[in-house]
């Protein structure tokens, strides 16, 4: 199957064309070529009315189209000012003009209201920061066509307010912007003009305010979705499966926080990026140095216990960054998938993989998740986003877990595989499964969680549970409260 099949695409000056569609539908595709970092098979380019051929991303860069991917394209050694200008250093005669490049990037950063020391290394930020230098990097020269591939997904509420408002000073510059997003709340809010993409067609182009979310979801599957959150119906959870006590990181990211879960229920972790609500987590599994406090699993010490212990016992931890904490991008899904188990049938006997069977159970996963394509062989980079997401969730089913916490599980997906993971994580539930549901995602939140964890700056600010999990509880708990 061809990743795009004779598509036809338009931008027009000053306005938000949405692209829409599920993973592997040809979004990131079509955006590749148009930056210039893949090249069309066939087709024709025209940039303001001429014929062009894009060569490369510096190609595309000379006539002002920038691009900001989904995966960051920063070096992790390097600081924001190196990255920032890498390849068009300002210079000095033969020498890189360091003055001016920290002036320079300091402008950029100041007029993206991004707060970031342009002298600090990328692999100390944190990943909404990253992605705020992967978003500056397209402001160091004049824009024409700005394409920006899910850039929210790792921003705050007031880092997304800021980059909606430049996206109004730039389109009323005249700039041209390419969007993808599965969030149907920004296109409605930004977005001009959607055109819905399905296995690499063109399926229709529609005007942004006047296209219902129903109408988008038919297009972009081909079928009538439904709710995109699964009944839930209210069941007593079982006896205690993780209880928390008083925690405190090394880092300081948590500070004495208690919380516990039990069998069968999902319990939500709500709160801004760097609240502590992944940290907290991260600790639990022994990812993340502890400094005070007690972890119990299954009524047992297990404080201090390290990853591989703690997976071998039935506790697991499926991280928000896919591809740098979740998954070995340059190894086939077969293996990504049966890691947590590779100790145990059918995947070994005793010290030795059985490798057949590995490839086996690996197929009979990849089906139960929908893997597309079915190729476990094939290396994880080399699959989509949502597909990605379906390699490590499989990881859930490779043994028996009585303790799942699912950091951040939609990020990059689409609507229909973003359904299909809910499904997935209250079936669990329902076999009585301890979630852990970590989300920024307030939706999820709400319509998922049994009972639900408010973090602030590293501090549980509030417990809710059932009815009392609405929007207005929640939210109210989001910031500081008066009295603190």
């Amino acid at each position: 199957m061809r990743a795009l099949d004779s598509v036809d695409f338009d931008l027009r000056s000053g306005e938000v064309h949405t692209l829409f569609g599920e993973n592997g539908a040809g979004k990131s595709t079509l955006i590749s070529i148009l930056a210039g970092a893949v090249q069309p098979t066939s087709g024709t380019l025209y940039f303001k009315g001429r014929r062009v051929s894009l060569h490369s991303v510096h190609d595309a860069r000379e006539l002002g189209i920038s691009a900001v991917f989904q995966d960051f394209s920063l070096i992790p050694q390097m600081t924001v000012e190196e990255n920032l200008f890498l390849g068009a250093e300002p210079r000095n005669g033969a020498f890189i003009d360091r003055r001016r490049s920290r002036r320079h990037a300091r402008e950029i950063l100041d007029e993206l209201d991004f707060r970031i020391d342009p002298a600090v290394r990328v692999e100390q930020l944190t990943r909404a920061e990253r992605q705020m230098v992967e978003i500056a990097k397209a402001f160091r020269s004049d824009l024409s066509v700005l394409i920006l591939d899910e850039p929210t997904a790792s921003l705050t509420n007031h880092e997304t307010d800021r980059l909606f408002r430049l996206i109004g000073e730039l389109t009323a510059r005249g700039i041209g912007i390419v969007y993808i997003t599965h969030r149907m709340a920004e296109i409605w809010r930004i977005g001009s003009r959607i055109t819905v993409l399905r296995d690499g067609c063109h399926i229709d182009t529609v005007d942004a305010q006047e296209a219902s979310e129903d109408v988008l979801v038919q297009l972009m599957t081909g079928r009538e979705v439904g709710k995109i959150f699964p009944e839930r119906s209210a069941g007593a959870a079982g006896a205690s499966v993780l209880e928390i006590e008083e925690l405190t990181t090394r880092d300081g990211t948590v500070e004495g926080v208690s919380l516990d879960v039990r069998a069968g229920e999902i319990v939500g972790l709500a709160g801004l990026v760097g609240s502590g609500k992944s940290e907290l987590l991260q600790a639990a599994f022994g990812a993340r140095p502890i400094a005070a406090g007690r972890v119990r699993y299954l009524g047992r010490e297990c404080t201090g216990h390290g990853p591989r212990r703690n997976i071998r016992n039935g506790f697991l931890y499926l991280p928000s960054d896919r591809r740098t904490e979740g998954l070995m991008m340059m190894r086939p899904a077969r293996e990504n998938i049966t890691l947590p188990a590779l100790d145990i049938e059918p995947f070994s006997r005793g010290p030795l993989l059985k490798p057949g069977d590995e490839r086996r159970a690996a197929g009979e996963l990849a089906d139960r998740m929908n893997l597309q394509p079915r190729r476990t062989e094939r290396t994880t980079d080399q699959f989509s986003g949502g597909n990605q997401q379906k390699v490590m969730l499989a990881r859930s089913l490779t043994r028996e877990f009585r303790l799942i916490a699912f950091d951040e599980p939609t990020v990059g997906v689409d609507m229909g595989t973003r359904a299909a993971i809910y499904e997935f994580i209250v079936e669990l539930a329902r076999q009585g499964v301890a979630i852990v549901l970590v989300s920024s995602d307030l939706p999820e939140i709400l319509h998922l969680s049994d009972r639900a964890y408010v973090f602030y700056r590293g501090r549980v600010q509030a417990q809710l549970q059932g009815a009392r999990i609405t929007e207005e509880a929640v939210l109210a708990h989001f910031f500081e409260r008066e009295g603190r």
